[in-house]
């Protein structure tokens, strides 16, 4: 057992320190690895986003009471446009069929009380 152990420490005697250029190359290499990995991650996500995002679209296009998708900035990733006969119709739309779509998280729905339609102007530079 003695003879064990001593060698033990004895080989740990003979290893060297890493000098801060071996050390700094090895953080290099693995901070590069880390990063290589992140992108390979995020453009795994960014796909998966956009293949959901398009089903989602086609699911929308199928709904008949849905007159208009947009994509927008802001805290909405799209708002879309339904025609219902009442408000207990544009309730069954939003529940029963909107939030029922896989992806869509969440709903917020905005009553349209009034409309003025604008001629439109056209810019010429």
């Amino acid at each position: 057992k003695n003879q064990n152990i001593s060698s033990i420490l004895n080989s740990l005697n003979e290893i060297k320190e890493p000098s801060k250029k071996d050390l700094f190359s090895s953080v290099n290499k693995i901070y590069r690895e880390m990063l290589l990995n992140r992108r390979q991650k995020s453009s795994l996500i960014n796909e998966w986003l956009i293949k959901l995002k398009e089903k989602i679209h086609e699911q929308f296009m199928e709904t008949v009471e849905i007159i208009s998708i947009s994509e927008v900035t802001g805290r909405f990733d799209i708002m879309i446009e339904v025609y219902a006969k009442n408000l207990e119709a544009l309730h069954s739309v939003v529940i029963e069929k909107i939030g029922k779509i896989e992806g869509v998280q969440n709903t917020e729905t905005f009553v349209e009380l009034q409309k003025t339609d604008k001629d439109p102007v056209y810019l010429i530079e």
